[in-house]
């Protein structure tokens, strides 16, 4: 067992063990200031922000849905998903599109990121689990944390960033 598995075992504070990418490497991006990563392997291109598709009645972090290569795609934006302040786009916001696992089998999905950093490598010990804040604070799409030098890194768990009921409404209106 990993010092990560171990430590999430052992704490009551954290529900379950922290799980490593595929690739132990992360695309990092920006949001409000704050770094974020996401499994390389699940990032299937990197686009600058071009106009979306309104949908209506849909969730406002739901930007609208883009057309990719004949496939009708999703697109977050990940501010307003973590209820963060709105900013206008610039142009170094950019959609991250992902290739996500759900219930109903793997889905492709776009996330509005304010721009991208870098790539990261980090060894499964070197990532810690989320540190639990209590009910009021979700963090179930937050699969750990790892220093890059100064600062921290938040890894994303990109299949929880949406439910399932989410993504059902989605299916209903392509």
């Amino acid at each position: 067992m990993s010092t990560a598995q171990a430590v999430a075992k052992d704490s009551p504070k954290v529900a379950a063990p922290v799980e490593i990418a595929r690739s132990g490497q992360f695309l990092t991006f920006i949001l409000a200031g704050e770094e974020y990563g996401v499994d390389i392997l699940k990032v299937q291109e990197i686009r600058g922000w071009s106009a979306v598709t309104r949908i209506p009645n849909t969730p406002s972090y739901v930007q609208g849905v883009l057309n990719l290569r004949g496939t009708i795609v999703p697109i977050i934006d990940l501010r307003m998903r973590f209820s963060m302040e709105r900013i206008d786009y610039t142009t170094t916001t950019v959609i991250v599109v992902l290739s996500v696992v759900t219930d109903q089998g793997r889905r492709i999905i776009g996330i509005v990121v304010d721009g991208v950093s870098d790539v990261l490598s980090a060894a499964e010990g070197d990532i810690k689990p989320a540190p639990h804040f209590g009910e009021s604070v979700r963090t179930e799409f937050v699969n750990g944390l790892v220093a890059a030098g100064d600062k921290m890194v938040i890894l994303l768990d990109t299949d929880k960033l949406l439910t399932a009921s989410e993504l059902a409404a989605l299916d209903t209106v392509h």
